[in-house]
């Protein structure tokens, strides 16, 4: 359950066994989708912008704060979506694209090379980026329900 979201009126129809391995087997197929893109955008930013600086993980925090927010806001808002499709793309996707994570373990990184801002630049970032993400999201979201 997404936060702020209510239970759902008939909790005994989704704790089954099927429903429950339909929800287990969504969110694993957003964890390989996410895993795997977050993978690809690190490769990306690698390549684009260099080693020096943990941009792929930036990135994917930013983007994936983005479209957490989007998200949430259409799916409490306005649509109405099964479980499983909020699961695949809430905790199976954007659970892994994102990653708090590799982030602290390369703020801890940069610092203990000597880095020291860097480090500050990075968790700065993350933190503050990841934050205006997603109000972007949510502000995109409530822009087209309009």
């Amino acid at each position: 359950m997404m936060h702020g979201q209510q239970p759902e009126k008939n909790v005994t129809k989704h704790t089954g066994k099927r429903m429950w391995g339909n929800q287990v087997l969504a969110i694993g197929l957003g964890a390989v989708l996410g895993a795997n893109a977050r993978y690809l955008v690190a490769l990306w930013a690698a390549a684009r912008f260099g080693l020096g600086f943990p941009y792929g993980t930036l990135i994917v925090n930013m983007t994936g704060s983005l479209i957490l927010g989007f998200l949430v806001t259409v799916m409490l808002e306005r649509l109405s979506v099964p479980p499983e499709v909020r699961l695949f793309l809430v905790v199976g996707f954007l659970g892994s694209f994102t990653t708090f994570s590799s982030f602290a373990v390369e703020s801890l990184g940069l610092l203990q090379n000597g880095a020291a801002g860097k480090a500050i630049v990075n968790i700065f970032a993350n933190n503050a980026l990841s934050l205006a993400c997603a109000l972007l999201g949510v502000y995109l979201a409530r822009l087209i329900n309009q």
